[in-house]
Parts: structure tokens; C-alpha cells; sequence
């Protein structure tokens, strides 16, 4: 029997006594199924192991701590600031999402509700515009062969709008009775587009908006918050080096951006970590307002102390670039990032 065999990734002969290739690594025995490949990849990237434990009782009991040792060198004993920081947030958006679904109906009834309450001005319904409906008549009449609507149909469509119902035409920017007509017979979308204002020689990204609004209307506004939540993830990703660039500003000899960038990353898993708590333990008990209130303010307590701990700073200097950041950060960038979500979210809505 053959004392040696050939390591299938280097190529190079050892000992079969050996289970590992003794240059690269590399198993000997190939035993790739479903299961290995599967828990390769969940232990690649979320290793949730010693160094996890240890990792997350450093991140939320020590404040810096875990930060101010990585960049030290002490690395192995503790997860990856980028690994953890993605760990968590996974997590945190899973537990997240459940919340989403609930808030997504309520909005959704929210907004239909809204779209179909009747408005009354000082007691007097306000009219159906003449004018609208006589363009939605013709509207109809010119799209009679495209949807095949008989002569009947578009008697009775035409009786019921010209009906008193006491139905208000609800002013929203645009011609609304006239878009419902066109909506009930499927007309063409350019026709709708103008029906809500967009005029003929709008630019591509004015006639995109203008065709979003159109889908928002149509859907009454169901899954905005779901998509909303689903451009979260990556704005929060972008966010953090901004956090970074903050503390460049403030620290700017002490660390390089690199060790800013560590900061950052464990600082924010510290507060999804918080937020991901906060949720489950709402799914058993109510948290007061007050005490999330307390929970927020806290977490400006705990910059003071993480920022003592990793830049080695003075008590006084800690609290004050903390108060300074955080307020810079608050009043600034999240603010804009908030809108800059919500237009994303509501263009590719």
C-alpha cells in the first residue's frame, strides 16, 4: 500500500498519517457535501465561536475596549470589527423585518383609508369638477376600442359619473376623477401621466417621478414601507464611514481613517445590538417610551466612554467631541440620509 498520496490542492506528497496536507492545509480526504458546504459558509462568515462570546461581552461591557485592542494587534481572540458589525445586522433586520410587515399593513390602510375618506369644506361637500369629468368622458370615448368597452358599459360608467353620489374630488396635484376613469379602462400610461400633470417635455427623471407617483396611487401606497425598509441595510452601511469621517475631523492625530473605520464598526454593532434587544424583549413586554428614551440617551454615555478608552483622551475631551459628534451627526447627516431613503425608496418603489 502506498505510504504517500498527492494533496489535491498544492499537489505536493506527504504522509497518509496525515489528515491535513502539512503544507497548505488542505484536508486530505475530500468530504464536500451539502451539509460541509453549508456550514463552511455559515462558519466563514459569521464564526460564531470563543471569539464571538468573547467579542460581544468586550463590545457591550467594556466601551472602546474591543476597539482599542484589534487596532493593538490583539486580532485573533476576537471577531473581525466588519465580520461582527455584519453579523449583527443581519440579525438585527431579521428581527426587524417582523415589525416592517405589521407597520406595512397599518400604513397601507393608512394611506388607502386616506385616499378614500370624503373631505368636506366648512360642513359643504365640494362638487365634482364639470370640467374633469367632461375630459374623463372623452378620455373614455377615445380609448373605447382599446379595451373593448361596449356602448352599454360606458353608459352606465358614464351615468355613474355623472351622478351626485357625494363623493368629493379629492384635490391631490392632479385631475383625480379624470385618472380613476382612465385607470378603470386601462388607458394608455402616457395619457395617465398627463392626467397627473406631467407635461410633454418632461425629462426622463421628472417622467420617472411622474410614474412612480402613478404606481403609488394605483397601489394606494401598498409595500412603500417594506421597500423603505429593504434600502435601509445599505444606507446604514454607507452611514458608518461618514461616522468616521466625524472622528478624522476631531481626532486627527491619534489614528489614521483605518482605525476610525474600527470605531466605527464596533460602535454601530453596539447599537444594533441594543435596538435588536430592545425589539425582542417588546414582543414580550412593552418598553415604556421613557425608558427607550433613557436607552437612546445612553448610548451618547456610552461614546463618552468608548471614546475615552480607544483615542486615550481626557475625561473632559471625551465628553464634549462626543456631545459634538453626535449632535453634528444627528442634525446633519442623518437627517439628509433619512431623505436621501426615502427618495430612493420611493423611486424604485
Amino acid at each position: 500500500m502506498p505510504t504517500t498520496e498527492q494533496c489535491k490542492n498544492c499537489e505536493r506528497t506527504f504522509d497518509t498519517d496525515y489528515e491535513y496536507c502539512p503544507y497548505c492545509g488542505m484536508e486530505a480526504t475530500d468530504n464536500l457535501t451539502v451539509g460541509v458546504l453549508f456550514s463552511n459558509t455559515i462558519e466563514n462568515y459569521f464564526s460564531i465561536d470563543a471569539r464571538f462570546f468573547r467579542s460581544f461581552v468586550t463590545l457591550m461591557v467594556k466601551p472602546g475596549v474591543l476597539a482599542r485592542r484589534f487596532v493593538d494587534g490583539k486580532r485573533l481572540k476576537y471577531l473581525h470589527p466588519a465580520q461582527f458589525y455584519l453579523f449583527i445586522s443581519v440579525v438585527f433586520f431579521f428581527v426587524f423585518s417582523f415589525s416592517v410587515r405589521q407597520a406595512d399593513n397599518e400604513v397601507s390602510e393608512a394611506i388607502k383609508k386616506g385616499l378614500e375618506q370624503e373631505i368636506n369644506i366648512d360642513s359643504i361637500a365640494v362638487n365634482v369638477d364639470s370640467l374633469d369629468m367632461a375630459e374623463a368622458k372623452v378620455a373614455l370615448k377615445k380609448n373605447q376600442k382599446i379595451v373593448g368597452m361596449s356602448d352599454e358599459k360606458l353608459m352606465e360608467l358614464d351615468s355613474v359619473m355623472s351622478s351626485d353620489s357625494g363623493v368629493p374630488n379629492i384635490s391631490l396635484g392632479f385631475k383625480r376623477k379624470l385618472l380613476d376613469s382612465l385607470i378603470a379602462v386601462g388607458a394608455p400610461l402616457d395619457q395617465k401621466l398627463e392626467a397627473m400633470g406631467m407635461d410633454k417635455d418632461t425629462n426622463a427623471f421628472g417622467r420617472r417621478f411622474y410614474a412612480q407617483m402613478l404606481k403609488f396611487y394605483e397601489k394606494q401606497g401598498g409595500g412603500i414601507v417594506q421597500v423603505l425598509y429593504d434600502t435601509i441595510p445599505i444606507a446604514m452601511f454607507l452611514l458608518l464611514p461618514l461616522f468616521a469621517v466625524f472622528l478624522k475631523i476631531f481626532y486627527w492625530k491619534p489614528a489614521t481613517f483605518a482605525h476610525h473605520l474600527v470605531f466605527s464598526f464596533y460602535f454601530f454593532t453596539f447599537i444594533f445590538t441594543s435596538f435588536c434587544v430592545m425589539l425582542l424583549v417588546n414582543k414580550v413586554w412593552e418598553i415604556p417610551i421613557w425608558i427607550e428614551v433613557l436607552i437612546c440617551f445612553s448610548f451618547i454615555l456610552y461614546l463618552i466612554i468608548a471614546l475615552r478608552n480607544f483615542y486615550r483622551s481626557s475625561w473632559l475631551g471625551a465628553f464634549f467631541k462626543a456631545n459634538i459628534i453626535s449632535f453634528l451627526y444627528m442634525s446633519i447627516i442623518v437627517p439628509v440620509a433619512a431623505i436621501g431613503i426615502i427618495m430612493v425608496a420611493f423611486m424604485l418603489y
